[in-house]
């Protein structure tokens, strides 16, 4: 392969095939309906510097790995914010605040959704309160206060800064606006999934008639993973083979499918694909990628930072793209399935695939980005 490196192997850490797979698309939409997905694109397509995303073919890569047409949905260019969170969040606030203007807003984050949650709180005129971990970079951080949110930052990890968030907001009567579910609290989650799902009703229409055979989504804690599967029950006619990909030190969705139940992982590291780093599958998204995902694939960091530089230098289509560090685990993910003949046989990649991938962020931390497309 000569785009890749002269015969580089581009790693994965584990693959496993979900045994309890079954697409049905009537039991995925009772966890977030047509009714919500719709209300969602019909809402957030009126807000004003609205426009779909460009979907991008990676030409030069599809050319290289012998498959048909590889599609790359660029959040790069998602309002000013620069990542798909910007609509699940700032649609949250949007469904909480039920035009009050008196009310708190709150949310834990790694960073692009707490800004999504900012932008949408400046946008209706409401205070937020942003719970940042240790971890999270001063330059995320300045970015939400640029929104005028209050960033609070906390000792630990994401688990703890959202602890943090919980407590405080209870004692204060402040509104969580949160992505991720647990007991108690699965209607908010929800706003978030739907917002997310508007990606799904613009690759429809942009793709027109070529069918999409394969589709490689991103999990954190699994809200865009299970948006962009309810997405494919809404509006696409045919079911397309559906990879979940997860950093080898945080694959909550894997361990989770692997064992048929939700399943906590121990963080024992930080992943430079941070807004993936989650230890825990959120409730609403997991009871639509349980049954629906036929395989999940976990990765090391290795090869994100050459992936983003061959991003950023057209290495795979004829456009440069400024992809972040979140956005570099399909492609990853799709080279080494495809180096791997076991794999690309399983999954079934061959001259008639067309992929989808979902750059889901750009360079939401340019210090970050900068350092990382400049590594030796």
């Amino acid at each position: 392969m000569t785009i890749l490196s002269n015969g580089h192997l581009w790693n994965y850490s584990e693959f496993i095939e979900n045994k309890n797979y079954s697409f049905n698309k009537n039991k995925i939409l009772n966890s977030l309906s047509k009714d919500e997905i719709d209300e969602a694109y019909l809402s957030i397509s009126k807000w004003e510097g609205y426009s779909p995303t460009p979907l991008i073919e990676l030409n030069k890569l599809s050319k290289e790995l012998n498959l048909n047409k590889i599609y790359y949905k660029d959040e790069n260019k998602r309002f000013n914010l620069k990542s798909f969170k910007a609509l699940g969040g700032a649609y949250a606030v949007e469904k909480v605040s039920k035009g009050k203007k008196d009310i708190v807003v709150a949310t834990a984050t790694a960073g692009n959704h707490g800004r999504s949650v900012a932008w949408g709180a400046k946008r209706l005129g409401l205070k937020c309160k942003i719970f940042i971990s240790e971890y999270v970079s001063d330059a995320r951080g300045q970015a939400m206060a640029a929104l005028g949110a209050d960033v609070i930052k906390v000792n630990g990890n994401y688990e703890k800064s959202l602890i943090e968030c919980i407590k405080q907001s209870t004692n204060n009567n402040w509104q969580i606006v949160q992505d991720v579910a647990w007991k108690d609290y699965m209607l908010v989650p929800k706003y978030t999934m739907a917002g997310y799902s508007v990606m799904m009703k613009e690759i429809v229409d942009q793709i027109k008639n070529n069918q999409i055979t394969h589709i490689i989504l991103q999990a954190g804690v699994g809200g865009m993973a299970g948006a962009m599967v309810a997405g494919i029950a809404r509006y696409l006619d045919n079911i397309p083979i559906t990879i979940v990909v997860e950093p080898d030190s945080a694959a909550c969705v894997l361990e989770s499918i692997k064992k048929g139940r939700i399943e906590k992982i121990d963080i024992k590291r930080e992943s430079l694909m941070g807004g993936m780093s989650c230890g825990e599958v959120s409730l609403v998204p997991w009871e639509i990628l349980k049954n629906s995902v036929q395989y999940c694939m976990s990765l090391p960091d290795d090869d994100i930072a050459n992936t983003m530089r061959m991003l950023g230098n057209a290495g795979f289509s004829d456009e440069k793209i400024i992809a972040g560090e979140n956005s570099a685990p399909g492609v990853i993910s799709l080279i080494a399935s495809c180096e791997d003949e076991k794999i690309k046989n399983k999954i079934q990649l061959n001259k008639k695939s067309n992929i989808l991938l979902i750059g889901c962020e750009g360079d939401t931390d340019q210090e970050m980005y900068q350092k990382l497309v400049n590594q030796k």
